[in-house]
């Protein structure tokens, strides 16, 4: 993607993409030049496949991944779409029969960058690069062990990701907190082709309790009925002061035989926090 000298002085709207390869650091010299390679023919395959012009893209080489910035004339829901597909399926083309899989972390973030004779560079970039380095990410693709975690900003998400379009699953990304060097903030990852992921270190949501038993009726001998002969609105003896909430599939009766589960909750006294019986 080339610019001329006065677009060198002017910030532009664009999508910015880190990519960092799993555990680069234990590759030897010799694989290590492999692990590049492929890094470079799953993202050259993607933006052929998903029709993205090369002169449309920016990209820097990070020695353990690669830096880029997509212009604005490119939808960033096709990069979100069409083009992470297209990268996922390289990807996973790209380690059949290898001992160790090659596991990539991508970083999204959109907004104004800056370019200049050595590259790109603005906060939408550093983000975009904390994004691709998180603990989260990098947990997540050993937890699941998946080829590929996609991280994007809250603005990316907000903007593109949750308007869905083709490819795009707003359902199948968890947002979770991060404190970053800039401060905290949110972010939303996605594993291709799989369900919302659990972000590590989150608490499995608890199960439902157990529906309690139904309390005494109305006029039984619980002073929270109320003292005997006291009647209530409707004038039942010992009714004062008690709802009644019904939850779940109401029940049926035929002949005086009720069938179907029924849950009863009662307030005790007018005014009070909803109990249970």
């Amino acid at each position: 993607m080339k610019h001329d000298a006065l677009e060198l002085t002017e910030a532009h709207y664009e999508l910015v993409i880190s990519v960092d390869a799993r555990r680069s650091g234990e590759y030897d010299d010799v694989d290590k030049t492999r692990m590049r390679d492929r890094v470079y023919r799953v993202l050259e395959t993607a933006f052929t496949h998903a029709k993205v012009a090369r002169d449309a893209v920016h990209m820097e080489d990070r020695g353990d991944g690669v830096l880029l910035a997509v212009a604005g004339r490119i939808a960033a829901s096709r990069m979100l779409g069409l083009w992470l597909i297209e990268a996922h399926e390289k990807l996973r083309d790209e380690n059949r029969g290898l001992v160790v899989p090659l596991g990539l972390r991508i970083g999204m973030n959109i907004g104004p960058v800056r370019h200049d004779a050595r590259g790109i560079s603005g906060r939408a970039v550093d983000l975009a690069c904390r994004l691709a380095d998180t603990a989260v990410a990098r947990e997540l693709l050993d937890a699941e062990k998946a080829n590929l975690v996609l991280v994007t900003s809250a603005s990316l998400y907000e903007e593109v990701v949750s308007t869905g379009g083709k490819f795009i699953e707003p359902a199948h990304y968890s947002p979770a907190r991060l404190e970053l060097k800039e401060g905290e903030v949110t972010a939303w990852f996605h594993l291709p082709g799989r369900p919302a992921p659990k972000i590590p270190g989150t608490s499995p949501a608890p199960p439902a309790p157990p529906a309690p038993a139904a309390g005494p009726l109305p006029g039984d001998d619980d002073p929270a009925h109320g003292d005997e002969g006291e009647t209530g609105d409707n004038g039942t003896p010992g009714s004062a002061g008690v709802r009644y909430d019904v939850a779940g599939d109401m029940s049926h009766h035929h002949h005086n035989e009720y069938r179907g589960p029924v849950h009863i909750g009662r307030n005790i006294g007018r005014g009070t926090e909803q109990g249970r019986g």
